[in-house]
């Protein structure tokens, strides 16, 4: 299975920049978009039919805010919206589907950029993710979070640590979180492939020349439990495809048949 996670900040923008002419020659199977910022009826579905997708969403009650959407070419044995947490819900952050034994989330964790009211929902939201993804493993022990985190867990996953370390998105108590989360047997898929620094999936807009200098944060993961690792293939960034303030993350693994 060949995986594409990606933060589009807007479906209907990035198509306007030339997403759909993007897929036609990526070969992904799978596509799990945050921020689709649309509901299911903005968007023509036409368009991901003729591209050989189906399409799966779970929108936000806001109009234009948050959501996920799933693009497949692969029909999932079953659709979950939702975690829940009916906050959480309200605001389309999660979709999920089974592959044979592997679930497959999608995942738009919360941002705290607008103010401390939205940094408190973010920590409550992480502890609450967590607990629900480590009781989902009894059930389903082959799990992939595909999804734009919010948070740069380590000093190589930002550009400038030093002068970001008051900053949401690569605060002490989120990068713990992270710390939590993978030493409780998740597998960060990209640096199994990758040690190497200056790998980014986020730019800011304010200035242009961030992004031409690759002054940026690694905030966009896929990550696996760990007995998923030995199906582990690929993992990939693709920080020249500019639809958004975002870069697709690619993942391709076996899927276990026993």
């Amino acid at each position: 299975m060949k995986i594409i996670s990606y933060n589009v900040n807007g479906l209907r923008a990035a198509l306007k920049k030339g997403f759909a002419d993007w897929l036609q020659w990526h070969p992904a199977d799978v596509i799990c978009i945050q921020e689709n910022k649309a509901q299911q009826s903005d968007v023509d579905p036409q368009i991901f039919k003729d591209l050989g997708y189906e399409d799966h969403w779970f929108c936000a009650q806001k109009k234009g805010y948050s959501g996920v959407t799933v693009f497949t070419k692969i029909a999932p044995d079953k659709v979950i919206c939702g975690t829940g947490h009916q906050v959480s819900d309200d605001e389309g952050r999660v979709i999920q589907m089974d592959f044979g034994k592997v679930r497959l989330i999608n995942a738009y964790f919360p941002s705290g950029t607008s103010g401390d009211e939205r940094q408190v929902f973010k920590y409550q939201w992480l502890d609450a993710f967590f607990d629900y993804v480590q009781e989902l493993r009894k059930k389903h022990p082959y799990i992939i979070i595909c999804g734009d985190y919010n948070i740069a867990h380590k000093a190589i996953d930002i550009h400038n640590p030093a002068g970001n370390k008051n900053t949401t998105g690569f605060l002490p108590e989120e990068r713990a979180w992270m710390d939590k989360f993978f030493s409780n047997r998740w597998t960060d898929t990209f640096r199994v492939f990758h040690p190497e620094p200056h790998n980014y999936t986020w730019w800011s807009q304010r200035f242009p020349s961030v992004r031409i200098n690759n002054k940026g944060w690694r905030i966009d993961y896929i990550s696996v439990t760990e007995n998923l690792n030995p199906f582990l293939r690929d993992a990939r960034i693709f920080p020249e495809v500019k639809h958004s303030d975002h870069c697709p993350i690619f993942l391709e693994l076996d899927l276990p048949k026993k």
